[in-house]
């Protein structure tokens, strides 16, 4: 048996695989993420969070410049106390619309940041789960085409088609108890 480590007393350093091969895989998360049916869904689904919250933050915008435009044209017809509480007014609601966009754009990123830790969560379930029943690997690595630590993969090391099958099969069990 290895050392057990400081940080983790689980692990021990060096890792021997029993018959003395080290079995590794390698997942394309490119492909991954294009072919497993939930990640669209997400991206979907975030997409129309997206575009409705541009929608509000548009019409509310075009409201108050049809209110401010009304306002340049009419004003001389109002007093000077409403004059000056329609300037308040407008005043107000363009610094809200100043903040709204930042505002609406902090939640898109928030809800895209929580769907990609639910996302990344399901599919190290998965992996996890995959590995224990199936081939027992020691290593599966990730490989994506513009950050991959990985230069080169023998592709019968790939396992990508088997996870995304996996988590296609999953996803649709899930999905047909949901819509019972």
């Amino acid at each position: 048996t290895g050392i057990p480590s400081k940080h983790n007393p689980d692990a021990t350093e060096p890792v021997i695989a029993e018959d003395g091969v080290l079995k590794v895989a390698c997942v394309d998360s490119d492909t991954l993420l294009a072919k497993y049916q939930y990640a669209i869904d997400l991206q979907a689904e975030l997409n129309a969070y997206k575009d409705a919250q541009e929608k509000s933050y548009q019409q509310q915008m075009t409201q108050f410049q049809k209110d401010y435009q009304n306002f340049i044209q009419t004003g001389d017809k109002m007093t000077l106390s409403q004059q000056e509480a329609k300037e308040a007014e407008l005043k107000a609601r363009a610094e809200k619309l100043g903040t709204l966009e930042a505002e609406l754009t902090s939640k898109v990123m928030e809800k895209q940041m929580n769907s990609n830790i639910e996302l990344l969560n399901r599919i190290f379930a998965f992996v996890r789960e995959y590995n224990k029943d199936n081939q027992q690997f020691d290593i599966i690595l990730r490989k994506t085409f513009n950050d991959s630590p990985t230069l080169y993969m023998n592709t019968a090391m790939d396992i990508t088609d088997e996870i995304v099958e996996g988590l296609n099969n999953e996803y649709k069990s899930v999905k047909a108890k949901r819509s019972k």
